[in-house]
């Protein structure tokens, strides 16, 4: 396949706490790859992966929820992340399933869509592009970035209340996530990546 064919994005919703406000911000980032014609999404919820709380040995066969979601994360050409900030960083659930692979996230691009009361998910993002370095996974510079996540319902209860500087935030990550995805595809199709 070149690099001009439809990208299979994973969507990726990071927050499993409850009454966790991820998956209304994962429906709207959805909507917004929804539109898009070279895309095709793969959701996947951590708070539903369920991934065993302790890692195995590397010889080790993976548990089935790994395996499962391994293979989904190995299809994948790239990956946006939905995550809230916490303490100025990432959810743990987000750094457990990274750390549960390696090659899958290898020679593709991720992208951040951060949110947060007050902080607007900007350090999460930070913190998380030497994690994917060192997977060799490329975390790419435009981000998504959501501060006071809770005021930004319309009257009519929708969300996110029309704005015109987070829809053109939106659709800068998604081209420029493309635009990695099918260089990096392409690059994988034609040299096998040298971990």
């Amino acid at each position: 396949m070149t690099g001009h064919g439809r990208i299979r994005v994973a969507l990726i919703v990071g927050s499993t706490r409850a009454g966790r406000f991820g998956p209304t911000v994962a429906d709207w980032f959805a909507g917004r790859l929804g539109r898009r014609r070279d895309m095709d999404v793969d959701r996947i919820d951590l708070a539903a992966a369920a991934l065993p709380g302790q890692l195995t040995d590397p010889d080790e066969p993976p548990p089935p929820e790994v395996g499962a979601l391994g293979a989904r994360l190995a299809a994948a050409d790239a990956f946006v992340l939905v995550i809230p900030e916490y303490n100025r960083s990432f959810p743990a659930a987000v750094k457990h399933a990274v750390d549960w692979f390696d090659e899958e996230w290898a020679a593709k691009p991720v992208t951040v869509v951060g949110y947060g009361r007050d902080a607007d998910g900007g350090h999460a993002a930070a913190q998380l592009r030497p994690v994917f370095g060192e997977l060799n996974a490329v975390l790419i510079r435009r981000t998504v970035t959501i501060t006071k996540v809770w005021q930004r319902f319309a009257s009519d209860g929708g969300w996110p209340r029309r704005d015109a500087e987070l829809e053109e935030a939106a659709d800068a990550a998604l081209d420029q996530l493309m635009w990695w995805a099918c260089a990096l595809r392409e690059a994988r199709a034609g040299t096998p990546f040298v971990r």
